[in-house]
């Protein structure tokens, strides 16, 4: 088969590799649409030792299944592989399990390939109203169901106000999750002024560039999707007291907290890894349900074109959240 190979810092080749071999309980699938996500960046960056190259990335995937008692159905794709016997797998917290691997992270190979082989417990059944280029949505859709969830639990019921740091995929997805939890006021901030006008003129939501955000104004929850020291301190200043903080993104490892006033102001901080199986499956529905809208925010290019796209990514030339890659 072909596929997109991450072959070192910036550097992506594609060419033939070896079809995958489905094990015991597997499914082999046709992709279809594949999603570039900040992770992959990352990687293509060279900036993830747990993504040493040579390696196929990509964890973003929808495709047809080729074998196995779900052959023939369109599904979704959760790329996080676990046990399903540990403490956190019986417990419903499957993402935090010891064993856990995720496609595209060594030892498995990922879906920026013509085949993806998957347990066929983590693929979702997508109905025909749903594109494979929408349902490939649901992985980074989940990552923000799954925080605003964790959060919604801290705040309880009740009308609340959010800002979402971020206006990439993850963010995005942050924001529709919040309002099909229940808050609907929101506000996103994002730096890139391609970026802020298509996610207020094809995404309708409320954006911000950093700068314009009221120094004085709070927010009962703060979903922090980018995770550098800048929008940490951002969110640590405009949480409200007893607020909450969930962070999603992973840009940097370390700084921005304002732990002080956290303290004094009892703001909760919850990191956020991934989504639980539940979670992924829960978004999924709300996606097909027509709850997180039209998903229709996605360019569209060739697998072959894909190391163009990773250029154009890294020189800010792409507006939209999302592009998906078509093997």
């Amino acid at each position: 088969m072909k596929a997109l190979v991450y072959t070192g810092p910036e550097t992506l080749d594609y060419r033939e590799v070896a079809d995958p071999e489905p094990g015991d309980g597997e499914a082999l699938i046709r992709v279809e649409s594949v999603g570039i996500c900040g992770s992959d960046m990352h990687a293509y960056l060279g900036h993830d030792e747990r993504r040493p190259a040579p390696l196929v990335l990509g964890h973003e995937a929808a495709g047809v299944v080729l074998s196995g008692a779900l052959e023939g159905q369109r599904v979704t794709v959760n790329p996080l592989v676990t046990c399903g016997a540990c403490p956190a797998c019986i417990s419903d917290r499957d993402n935090l399990c010891a064993t856990r691997q995720i496609i595209s992270m060594a030892p498995r190979e990922g879906a920026f390939a013509g085949l993806l082989s998957m347990p066929e417990r983590n693929l979702v059944h997508i109905p025909d109203h749903i594109s494979t280029h929408q349902a490939a949505l649901a992985e980074p859709i989940a990552c923000g169901w799954h925080a605003v969830r964790l959060g919604r639990a801290v705040l309880g019921t009740g009308p609340n106000q959010a800002l979402v740091l971020g206006g990439g995929a993850i963010g995005l997805g942050a924001a529709l999750s919040l309002t099909a939890q229940g808050i609907d006021d929101i506000t996103i901030i994002e730096p890139h002024a391609a970026r802020r006008a298509y996610l207020g003129l094809h995404c309708d939501q409320t954006v911000l560039p950093p700068e314009a955000l009221d120094a004085s104004e709070q927010f009962d929850i703060v979903v922090d999707g980018v995770g550098f020291e800048a929008t940490r301190a951002q969110a640590s200043a405009h949480a409200r007291p007893g607020g909450v903080i969930v962070h999603i993104g992973l840009g940097q490892a370390s700084g921005g907290l304002d732990i002080r006033r956290m303290t004094l102001q009892e703001i909760t901080f919850i990191g956020t890894y991934t989504y639980t199986a539940k979670d992924f499956r829960a978004c999924a529905q709300a996606m097909f349900d027509g709850r997180m809208g039209t998903l229709d925010w996605v360019e569209d290019r060739p697998l072959d074109q894909g190391a163009r796209a990773f250029e154009d990514i890294r020189a800010g030339r792409v507006s939209s959240p999302k592009i998906i890659l078509s093997p």
